[in-house]
């Protein structure tokens, strides 16, 4: 599909900052909600992309998802003009915070955030859950319960006796 120059530069230009675009499955919405370009220009130039291996593409509930790959961030850098330094912003790297991470906090600062086993409320203790080894189970069937199929077909009754 023949696309205005002006119109593909927007596109590349917003998937390269972006690093992922989302499209709506309508050939006739007159524009594309993040780009200032027609709905089908960005599907078609999409599709273009993906054939040659430069974006990925998800389709899920009639929506395209797609994803910038590593030769698909050459090939826009080299078609932009933009020099190494500048990526998209999902290649970009968040700062941290210096918490500790979550497996490795005590059980006396779990709950003084008001987590722990119970959840927020506390008031559980995770005690119903676990058992103690000494106290046996209660309401179970008894040791001697042995469960047999008899056969059947269905519900009800089951298969009449052969003779």
């Amino acid at each position: 599909m023949l696309i205005p120059k002006a119109d593909r530069k927007a596109i590349h230009e917003y998937i390269f900052r972006e690093g992922v675009m989302v499209c709506e499955k309508n050939y006739e919405l007159p524009k594309h909600p993040d780009v200032d370009v027609k709905n089908l220009y960005v599907i078609k130039a999409c599709q273009s992309l993906t054939s040659r291996g430069y974006l990925k593409t998800q389709f899920a509930w009639q929506y395209y998802y797609y994803t910038l790959t590593p030769e698909g961030l050459d090939y826009l850098r080299e078609w932009l003009h933009l020099p190494a330094e500048i990526v998209p912003t999902t290649h970009i790297k968040q700062q941290r915070s210096h918490a500790p991470p979550r497996g490795m906090m005590g059980g006396d600062e779990r709950e003084r955030r008001g987590g722990g086993r119970g959840g927020p409320r506390g008031d559980r203790e995770g005690g119903y859950r676990r058992r103690d080894a000494g106290e046996g189970k209660e309401g179970g069937a008894p040791g001697e319960f042995a469960p047999t199929f008899r056969g059947g077909f269905g519900r009800g009754r089951g298969a009449a006796p052969s003779s």
